[in-house]
């Protein structure tokens, strides 16, 4: 299985650490203290050094793929994964990683982002993607909600998966909409909401013998 996947693990690999080119590209450009971090309201409010922007940010993100990957094959029940849910598992820390780079090098060149509407509209946009692919996920032990009765329960597996795939959709639009409208402070309650629903959920139809 990790034979068969490793093309698409080198070439995720590859689009991650390209930033890292990129920032070597405009070293001479680019100032010794980097903005890396944003608060709800879009200002900065975080720095990093260029070394760690360029090189460290990218390395860390390619750590995480690597995890996510190896993780992922590895699982008892990697034959539940259809091929639909691994390119999503394979394909969402590249993107973030592109995104992030892409933001960081724009800030740092003065121009100006605003941040409190790019971010909502990204992470909503990936929230309604993986909510797409949420009531199509089987029970497996490295993609959606692992818990003692999901796991141990085909049936609140998927009826707990296809509540949070409408969850996670509604939730994504929602997150999006707050940015348009300088909301970006109550993402964090949505998102716990997109957490907690299904888990209850799912608790409720294993207290009810499912």
């Amino acid at each position: 299985m990790i034979r068969k996947n490793l093309k698409i693990l080198i070439i995720t690999s590859i689009i991650i650490l390209l930033p890292i080119l990129i920032g070597l590209a405009l070293w001479s450009q680019l100032p010794d203290k980097i903005p890396t971090h944003w608060n709800a309201t879009g200002e900065i409010d975080g720095w990093s050094s260029k070394g760690f922007a360029v090189f460290g940010i990218p390395l860390m993100m390619l750590g995480f793929q690597l995890i996510c990957f190896f993780a992922t094959l590895c699982d008892p029940k990697q034959k539940n994964h259809s091929q639909k849910i691994l390119h999503l598992a394979f394909w969402l820390v590249p993107v973030i990683s592109t995104v992030l780079s892409a933001i960081t090098y724009a800030a740092a060149m003065g121009t100006h982002l605003k941040i409190e509407v790019i971010l909502p509209v990204i992470l909503g946009l990936l929230l309604t993607a993986i909510g797409n692919y949420l009531p199509k996920c089987k029970q497996n032990y490295t993609v959606g909600i692992k818990l003692p009765w999901t796991l141990n329960n085909e049936e609140n597996w998927n009826k707990t998966h296809r509540l949070a795939g409408w969850i996670w959709m509604i939730g994504g639009l929602v997150i999006m909409l707050m940015g348009f409208f300088g909301l970006l402070s109550i993402t964090v309650f949505v998102a716990l909401a997109m957490a907690l629903v299904p888990m209850i959920y799912s608790f409720i139809l294993h207290k009810k013998g499912v």
